[in-house]
């Protein structure tokens, strides 16, 4: 199987998220994509209150797809999710096709060398790096081409939704329509979301 994962908080999961997953199913022709939410993400703060309302936002996202998938092997970890113990895990679940993709962006690309057991995860996976800024030079990440990082990146075209603003938005009362789906805004409603 060629398998693309979707790691992330998903806090909450958004329209750009299910582009990026669609643009790459559609140019790269994955089985399937994997949304895989962070139960305890390890380098952002995060309220452990929303670990299971990111995940059931996250399946509601994305149901509409019969080839988006959602797991939740983070949540049976203990401690925090680290991608590196999460792809190790995912070789012994499925049958993989080669290496496992990763959807990163290039804000947290460039910090995968302070990631956990680094050199180890990048022998496990292949990256597929979404640009997230204007004036983006590729040439930056020269040297993890160099030290073994195997990666391609994507200049999409798309709208840039950040989770941290999407959150003021709703905390401040101010609509959030086209931000992300109807079945998401609904629930963050009907469960008083980030309203702190």
């Amino acid at each position: 199987m060629k398998l693309c994962v979707f790691q992330g908080t998903f806090n909450p999961i958004h329209r750009a998220h299910l582009d990026m997953a669609e643009y790459v199913l559609k140019n790269f022709g994955f089985e399937k994509i994997l949304f895989i939410p962070a139960a305890v993400p390890p380098h952002k703060d995060y309220d452990s209150a929303l670990a299971q309302h990111r995940l059931n936002m996250v399946r509601l996202a994305t149901a509409y797809n019969p080839k988006f998938e959602v797991s939740d092997i983070e949540y049976k970890f203990k401690g925090k999710s680290y991608s590196y113990l999460t792809a190790c895990e995912l070789y012994k679940q499925y049958n993989i096709d080669g290496r496992i993709n990763f959807i990163i962006g290039t804000d947290a690309f460039e910090k995968i060398e302070t990631w956990y057991e680094t050199d180890k995860f990048k022998k496990l996976v292949d990256f597929i790096v979404f640009v997230r800024e204007n004036n983006f030079d590729e040439k930056r990440f020269k040297r993890l081409k160099d030290n073994g990082y195997n990666y391609r990146i994507l200049s999409m075209p798309f709208e840039d939704i950040s989770s941290t603003e999407l959150r003021e938005k709703i905390k401040n009362n101010q609509p959030v329509d086209n931000l992300v789906t109807k079945e998401v805004e609904e629930y963050i409603k009907k469960n008083g979301l980030y309203k702190d």
